[in-house]
C-alpha cells in the first residue's frame, strides 16, 4: 500500500468514529430520556415495596441485617452517583470535541475565505445569522 491508500484509509476510519460516536451520544440521550420518564411515583413505590418484601424476606433468617441493608443502601446510592458523575463527563467531552470540530471547520471556513476566488467563479454568499436561542435572548433581554 502506498502512502496516499493510507492517508484514505485513516480518514475514513476517522469519519466513521466520528459517525459512531455521534450516533452513540443520540442513542444515549434516548436513553436517558426514556429512563427518566419510566420513573413514574407508581413504579418508585412499586419499586420500594419490592425491596422491603425482599427485605422482610432475608431477615428472619438473619442474612440481611438492618446494618447490612442501609450499608447496600449507601453502596447503591454510591453506585448511581458514580455513573452519573460518569455520564457526565461523557457529555462534557462529546460537547468538547463538537466545540473542536464546530472551531476547525470555522478555522477552514475561515481560511477558503482569505483565498480570492479564481477568475470565473461566483463569490459565495455570506451565511444568513442564525437568531439567538431561547435562552440567549432572554439572558441579553434581562442584562439591558
Amino acid at each position: 500500500m502506498n502512502f496516499d491508500d493510507l492517508q484514505r484509509r485513516v480518514r475514513r476510519a476517522e469519519a466513521l468514529a466520528r459517525i459512531r460516536s455521534e450516533q452513540t451520544l443520540q442513542h444515549w440521550s434516548t436513553l436517558e430520556r426514556v429512563w427518566r420518564s419510566a420513573w413514574t411515583p407508581g413504579r418508585i413505590l412499586l419499586a420500594g415495596l419490592a425491596g422491603g418484601f425482599v427485605a422482610g424476606k432475608l431477615e428472619p433468617n438473619g442474612a440481611f441485617s438492618g446494618a447490612r441493608w442501609l450499608q447496600m443502601i449507601g453502596s447503591v446510592s454510591g453506585l448511581v452517583a458514580s455513573a452519573q458523575a460518569s455520564v457526565a463527563s461523557f457529555a462534557a467531552a462529546a460537547a468538547g470535541m463538537a466545540a473542536q470540530q464546530a472551531s476547525e471547520a470555522a478555522d477552514e471556513a475561515g481560511q477558503a475565505s482569505d483565498t480570492p476566488p479564481s477568475p470565473g467563479t461566483a463569490s459565495a454568499a455570506a451565511p444568513h445569522p442564525m437568531p439567538p436561542r431561547a435562552a440567549e435572548a432572554a439572558t441579553e433581554v434581562s442584562e439591558d
